[in-house]
């Protein structure tokens, strides 16, 4: 028997839930957990909603609290309660689950080392020692021959926390000291501290609830960095820190007081300026000041406007701007003097494109690289400053993956990028732009001995939406799948803010591959992968189109025979997870199973409370429901409000109880709800990781675990064995 077959009867012993077959899993002496309802009355524009379980709400103050107050310790009962029945549930799987995580584990080089890069006189690597679950960062000067300096070695720091993330390492142009930031609780505040790197010691600065990120001027003294809201965690405001001083002195040089927008603060890589920006989905501002004059005055490069959106590059005697400006809707870029910086001084580098969007710039000293996307495909050009070339990187595969690395040396003829694609692992070149040579400088190695490449097949597929829009669809699975209409599928896809998904490879994935599913990523509207007016036609009062695009796209895959219905599943997660909780009302019977991912479903209580982190930052993306118009139509796809009694598929929710981003209640409501009205039989289940936030685990091996539980939660809704699981 192959090893396949063997894992397939395994899966089938071993699990039991509910699938779209004669058999369900009987679970009649499993109790799901029953979540008390109290019925609170939300009245807006004459509309009344009642939410049941709206007590489950609460704060940072009563979750960290060392006396739990009765509704803190009712919420953790419920919460516990529901990880319990999961727990009941997937007991028997556990060994498969452990089996499956050693072999994603297995396929992952654990002393690994990243590709060195230059900056400021010393290399700096990143490496991973077998078995650590953490990095360890270090430096070598001048050439990579000499012994290390450790930076930091985060297994050590790590120990004594469940979760810990180290971020934000910014050394002093002198090379003597870092800045860095940790955060333990998984909330995204970070806490910035210094080290210097000469004795080792970590010095006495502390500044807490910062984004992490910092910048240093030009005097290896003063830093720069930008603090949160203590509430809605919103950045907020930049703060101006002298090294040895207490950070109760730090003086704050900018205060965003709009509160749809977020405030940053960064250095140009030509070292010249310090940058205060601004941005709100639509608008954004920038003020620079010399790096080498940290107290002078900060002067505005072009005053906010709605609907103008700019970026800041800098390079000799202009400003590069990358802006939207006369409704190049996919972004032009312009420059203008450094002494002359109004709107009305730019002028076009780079014209805008009807089809091209142009999403970023790296500026070197002879060479101007740019980065584009056309017909959703990425694509990287290099521009001579003269003119004289003007040239594109050649990717010759159907569906790829391919950027541009930081690249944080000014005067280099050397461009660093990676490419991978569905089916080929990630590459780090080294693209020498004068002579147009290339050397691969690290390939991913897959671990086991069992991956090659030619074993997988992928392609770009275009379903046609309701509305006649082409929406493009990437494939990948084993060549030796079948596809027909009992061939199982993934259909993942996000959906919002712009953002792209990228056509990578996954070593992980492989354990769905090799198991006989497709993957299948819906470039559905509201991201940006044909365009800007595709993430336009996918926001606010367009925001439907994003779930009619992905239903769309699973009706073309069933209707050709790729799967069916039986065995589709869906797969987002935050607002991908606000996707697959809308696509769960409108046309649930489309899919066997259902993964949502920290996923954002209480869509009106969230929005109309402005002291929830993310809130007043993304009225431009969603809508404002104190606007009667939004609000009608933000209701009306809600997931959670528009819960009703009918079969759901089959569903796993994960969630985090420190998640920021997406507050744990949303989820935790939505399940409770669903239990309340669902009318079928199949498997619903909740895990809250109780000490993580919006990211999950943040060791690199801790987060397999976590893909282990939905790939066995897909891989057991595929057998057809009825199985008795008992208490």
């Amino acid at each position: 028997m192959n090893q396949i077959l063997k894992l397939s009867v395994l899966i089938s012993i071993i699990f039991a839930s509910g699938c779209k077959s004669d058999k369900h899993m009987n679970t009649d002496d499993l109790k799901a957990p029953s979540a008390e309802k109290q019925a609170k009355s939300l009245t807006i524009h004459n509309s009344t909603r009642i939410d049941n379980y709206f007590w489950m709400r609460l704060t940072d103050e009563q979750k960290t609290a060392k006396n739990k107050d009765n509704q803190t310790q009712k919420v953790e009962a419920y919460l516990n309660a529901e990880n319990e029945y999961f727990d009941k549930v997937t007991a028997s799987t556990n060994n498969f689950q452990k089996e499956l995580f050693e072999e994603m584990k297995g396929r992952i080089k654990e002393d690994d080392t990243s590709v060195p890069y230059f900056r400021n006189n010393y290399f700096y690597i990143t490496r991973f020692e077998k078995g650590s679950q953490y990095p360890i960062y270090s430096r070598k000067k001048e050439s990579l021959e000499v012994d290390e300096e450790i930076l930091f070695d985060v297994n050590q720091e790590a120990l004594e926390h469940e979760y810990f993330q180290l971020g934000a390492l910014n050394v002093s142009p002198d090379n003597k000291l870092v800045a860095f930031a940790t955060d333990t609780v998984s909330r995204r505040q970070y806490t910035i501290q210094i080290k210097n790197l000469e004795t080792g010691e970590i010095l006495t600065d502390k500044i807490e609830n910062t984004t992490g990120g910092s910048v240093w001027s030009n005097d290896n003294k003063t830093l720069f960095y930008t603090k949160k809201d203590p509430l809605t965690l919103r950045s907020s405001s930049i703060y101006r820190h002298i090294l040895g001083t207490d950070a109760s002195e730090d003086v704050i040089v900018f205060e965003e007081k709009d509160e749809t927008y977020s405030t940053y603060v960064y250095k140009t890589k030509s070292h010249k300026f310090i940058v205060i920006g601004s941005s709100s989905t639509l608008s954004s501002e920038y003020r620079i000041i010399s790096a080498d004059k940290p107290y002078g005055d900060w002067k505005v490069i072009h005053p906010r406007e709605d609907n103008l959106e700019y970026s800041l590059a800098h390079y000799g005697d202009y400003f590069y701007i990358q802006t939207n400006k006369d409704d190049a809707i996919n972004f032009k870029l312009m420059k203008t003097p450094v002494n002359k910086t109004t709107k009305e001084n730019w002028v076009d580098v780079i014209p805008h494109r009807n089809e091209t969007l142009l999403e970023d710039v790296s500026i070197f000293k002879n060479y101007l690289v740019i980065e584009e996307r056309s017909n959703g495909l990425g694509k990287i050009r290099i521009k001579t400053w003269d003119g004289k070339e003007d040239y594109y990187l050649p990717f010759n595969e159907e569906t790829y993956s391919a950027g541009v690395y930081a690249n944080p040396e000014f005067d280099t003829d050397v461009i660093r990028y990676s490419y991978n694609s569905m089916t080929t692992p990630n590459s780090v070149i080294d693209f020498n732009m004068k002579n147009q040579t290339k050397e691969i400088k690290k390939e991913q190695e897959v671990l086991g001995g069992k991956f090659d490449k030619n074993n997988y097949k992928s392609e770009r597929i275009w379903a046609t939406a309701r509305d006649g829009k082409k929406v493009a669809i990437s494939l990948v699975y084993h060549k030796d799948t079948e596809l027909n209409k009992n061939t199982p599928l993934l259909q993942y896809a996000y959906g919002s803010y712009g953002y792209t998904i990228s056509d990578g490879f996954s070593s992980t994935r492989l354990s769905l591959l090799d198991r006989g599913f497709v993957y299948a990523v819906a470039h559905i509207r509201g991201g940006q992968y044909l365009g800007r007016e595709w993430y336009n036609d996918g926001k606010m009062m367009n925001k439907k189109n994003s779930f009619f695009d992905f239903i769309d796209c699973s009706k073309y895959l069933i209707d050709n025979n790729y799967t069916s219905a039986k065995h589709l599943y869906a797969m987002g997660g935050s607002a991908g997870g606000l996707l697959v909780g809308a696509v769960s009302n409108l046309n649930p019977e489309l899919y066997n199973g259902i993964i949502a991912a920290v996923p954002f479903v209480d869509v009106i209580s969230t929005m109309l409370d402005e002291s929830i982190p993310l809130t007043t930052g993304e009225f431009d993306e969603w809508g404002n429901p104190k606007e009667k118009e939004a609000y009608d139509y933000m209701l009306s796809y809600s997931p959670y409000d528009q819960v009703t009694s009918k079969d759901y598929p089959n569903m796993l929710v994960t969630t985090g109880y420190f998640d920021s981003q997406v507050q744990y209640w949303e989820p935790a409501k939505w399940v409770a709800k669903l239990r309340e009205l669902k009318t079928d039989k199949n498997t619903l289940l909740l895990h809250t990781n109780m000490d993580v936030g919006h990211g999950g685990a943040s060791g690199r091996f801790d987060a397999l675990k976590e893909t282990a539980i939905d790939y066995t939660f897909l891989l057991a809704l595929e057998n057809k064995i009825e199985v008795s699981l008992t208490k």
